[in-house]
């Protein structure tokens, strides 16, 4: 029976009859259904999806110290570098959106099973970049995947010590929202990008192309847009899920009618930005090659050339600690964010079985360079899922197991254009934007800092910074009203480890 707590939030007297499952998730006390789960792990799937495309295309034609592609195989046919191997990358991309799959596949069903949190795991976008511009051009791949094992390794320790746990209760309640609030706009940003509403421009973005909108793709995002606004006014259920389909839909039928193509660059800027939504026909149906699955060399970014030296050593430290300072905060915003939209925290700002969701997220760093689909972390897309109704990890499960079932089906879930997506993340964005109002914003000491961490998460385009700088803020308001007092000891270690984190460059050139 559903009854209404003091705050609000849905919760329910326990029932004499349950089946294991709706036991076992708390299906019944979080005030969900089978299928308000199912429809939000989908929607989760489908917000997340275009992972199955991008990480492929940056891990999978980034070139190593050595030329080689992740697959082994060299990138270029000739000694000058200029002439690209096209099938040499071609099967690099096909191994590569393989383990992405699996990885994020397995991950997720066991955040499900073992977090009951409805939160989708994949490769972070970020952590994958640094990976293939910045840490694979001094080493070779395998060895820059044994740093993204010993970073999971290593964060993995910190949840079993309790030290991630107890960092996650020292932050304040106001940053807290704050960081919630931030992310709200991170993911309304994404949504505006993805989309090609918001793109790079003079001096800095601009609107569409050329400060207009232009092209099917925009129109695809616009009519979805209000499709979902009229389904969710109207509370119509499923909208989130039924919207996705219907653009998609739509921009399939205009794809085969108008052959739009893909954005190229400098060409063809009213094109899709991410995914070509055309029906694969019965090329739908892939084979994956897995054979990336523990190709890494644990200990040998420490001595890329052979023998380790004071250099080598700690450049691969820097390394290892700006992959895990990233994975560590990310995580932590993405759960208070999720937890928030689906009124899923305690009293005191926690969400249930805190342990079991950081153990797992850190695994999932491990098992993606295990995998070499680079560290695997909680997406924010995720509350794309919980705004549909999702609230126990079942959602995860069925996110889990679409991935699994998109190892075999990756060009039919690339049909799914971003234009189409992209509307559910503005309305998840504005729905995670209205707990600004619970941050006091009279008072200058707690203002400030919450105003730093929520604009500089989308001004930056990432969690971790907004997160980073609205703590050091937080310490420095304390130390200026001489409150020191007031501050826990792990927000002083973990605002001194945030100075490191955003002087990582410059004491990057005087370790070279």
């Amino acid at each position: 029976m559903i009854t209404n707590s003091p705050q609000g939030a849905r919760v329910s007297t326990p029932e004499k009859h349950q089946s294991a499952i709706e036991g076992w998730f708390e299906i019944g006390k979080r005030g969900s259904t089978i299928s308000g789960e199912i429809r939000g792990g989908l929607v989760t799937f489908f917000t997340m999806a275009y992972i199955l495309a991008l990480n492929p295309l940056i891990i999978g034609t980034a070139a190593d110290r050595d030329g080689n592609l992740i697959s082994g195989a060299a990138k270029f046919t000739d000694a000058a570098q200029t002439m690209v191997d096209a099938a040499a990358v071609s099967q690099s991309i096909g191994m590569v959106a393989a383990v992405t799959a699996l990885i994020a596949g397995v991950m997720t069903i066991l955040m499900g099973v073992v977090g009951r949190f409805p939160i989708g795991l994949a490769a972070g976008l970020g952590l994958n970049a640094m990976l293939a511009y910045v840490i694979a051009p001094m080493m070779a791949w395998p060895q820059a995947m044994g740093l993204v094992v010993i970073e999971g390794a290593v964060i993995t320790l910190l949840v079993l010590t309790g030290f991630r746990e107890a960092v996650f209760r020292a932050v304040p309640p106001n940053l807290r929202v704050a960081i919630s609030v931030g992310i709200g706009l991170f993911i309304t940003l994404v949504g505006l990008a993805d989309a090609g509403i918001v793109r790079p421009g003079s001096p800095l973005v601009q609107l569409g192309v050329g400060g207009s909108l232009m092209g099917w793709p925009i129109f695809v995002f616009v009519a979805t847009f209000f499709l979902l606004a009229f389904m969710h006014l109207r509370k119509v259920r499923g909208s989130m899920l039924w919207a996705i389909i219907a653009g998609t839909v739509l921009a399939v039928v205009l794809e085969a009618v108008a052959h739009i193509g893909p954005q190229a660059q400098g060409a063809n800027p009213t094109g899709w930005a991410l995914n070509v939504p055309a029906f694969p026909g019965w090329s739908a149906f892939s084979t994956p090659d897995l054979s990336l699955l523990g190709r890494i060399d644990i200990l040998g970014g420490f001595a890329p050339d052979g023998t380790a030296t004071v250099a080598s050593v700690l450049t691969a430290t820097m390394l290892v600690f700006s992959l895990l300072l990233a994975d560590f905060f990310d995580t932590m915003g993405t759960v208070v964010a999720i937890g928030a939209e689906g009124n899923l925290l305690n009293e005191e700002g926690e969400p249930p079985h805190l342990r079991e969701i950081l153990l797992i997220d850190s695994l999932a760093a491990l098992a993606g360079g295990v995998g070499s689909a680079s560290s695997n972390t909680s997406y924010i897309e995720s509350t794309a899922g919980v705004a549909e109704g999702a609230r126990t990890g079942l959602a995860s499960v069925v996110t889990g197991a679409a991935f699994l079932l998109a190892l075999f089906l990756t060009p039919l879930v690339n049909m799914v254009p971003s234009e189409a997506v992209a509307p559910v993340l503005l309305l998840v964005g504005m729905l995670m934007m209205m707990q600004v109002a619970y941050i006091d914003w009279q008072d200058f000491e707690i203002a400030f800092p919450a105003f730093v961490t929520i604009v500089l998460m989308p001004f930056t385009y990432s969690i971790t910074v907004g997160i980073g700088a609205g703590f050091i803020m937080f310490v420095a308001m304390k130390v200026f009203k001489g409150k020191t007092a007031q501050v826990h000891a792990l927000m002083w270690v973990v605002s001194a480890l945030f100075v490191v984190y955003f002087c990582t460059g410059l004491i990057g050139g005087l370790i070279a």
